[in-house]
């Protein structure tokens, strides 16, 4: 199963009542998701706030560090998620997250997970219903199993730094340390390497073909053999990136933490500049 769908495979499958939908739009600054959600989603999904269900509190964990498993479990099964229901995934249209999303359904056993790619945009642009209209889902069963898929610390990301490849996906000038418009501190992990998620995606916000997420995988040193972490900001646009190289036959390992969680440490070293 491709961790990707269309719109049209998505209308098929909603058709055929195969799949659950759920619509994760999110923003981190700007109009919030549960907003977006009330003006327009895929008729019958429920929404899953990032924040909430996705993410545990903000702390020395990060911004955005792994969820409580026993409040996951309940904010799934409040969306009428079963253990064995196959899970479809969108958010506005970049997959920012809808990857974490998948990611995180992944780590918590449940693997039959994929998202739609270029988001409501896509579902829009095909001709596909929206509505304003909020499901009452049957309460579901699924069983969260935390750490199904391995997860990165810091000591972790060291590691792979040294013996294999961390990818940094922020944007460049914030990999450099040269903006920092969100994190107390600006920089990047030693030894990590640039690859921002925004050169993985196509201007309608789909994901560039496989082919071209492995070229420009293997221009920063990555692929398919390569031993390989992601990390970002606070751990939902590594997650999209971790995503982004799955399509591509690239399995990656998630520094969920990220550099929000690196820098609470002041022990930890920071660099600057363009070089790892």
């Amino acid at each position: 199963m491709g961790a990707l769908v269309t719109a049209d495979e998505l209308a098929t499958l909603l058709d055929r009542a195969v799949v659950k939908v759920v619509d994760v739009q999110y923003n981190l600054r700007g109009t919030p998701g549960h907003e977006l959600y009330a003006v327009a989603h895929v008729p019958g999904a429920p929404h899953l706030d990032l924040d909430v269900a996705l993410a545990d509190l903000p702390g020395v964990r990060g911004r955005h560090p792994l969820p409580d498993p026993a409040r996951l479990e309940r904010e799934l099964r409040a969306a009428g998620i079963d253990d064995d229901d196959e899970v479809v995934v969108y958010d506005q249209a970049t997959s920012l997250a809808a990857g974490r999303a998948w990611w995180v359904l992944r780590w918590a056993g449940h693997p039959q997970v994929r998202v739609l790619d270029g988001g409501l945009a896509a579902w829009r642009q095909a001709g596909m219903p929206v509505t304003g209209e909020v499901p009452t889902p049957r309460p579901g069963d699924v069983v969260v199993r935390p750490g199904s898929v391995p997860v990165l610390d810091a000591g972790g990301a060291t590691d792979m730094a040294r013996h294999g490849v961390l990818l940094d996906a922020r944007a460049p000038e914030r990999y450099r340390g040269e903006s920092e418009p969100i994190d107390r501190v600006a920089g990047h992990v030693p030894g990590s390497v640039n690859l921002p998620m925004t050169d993985l995606l196509a201007p309608d916000g789909r994901f560039l073909p496989p082919n071209e997420v492995r070229r420009r995988a293997a221009a920063v040193g990555v692929y398919r053999d390569t031993p390989v972490g992601t990390s970002c900001g606070s751990g939902v646009t590594a997650a999209q990136l971790a995503l982004a190289l799955h399509t591509a036959g690239i399995d990656a390992i998630l520094y969920v933490g990220s550099w929000s969680e690196w820098i609470e440490d002041p022990r930890r070293p920071v660099v600057t500049g363009g070089a790892p």
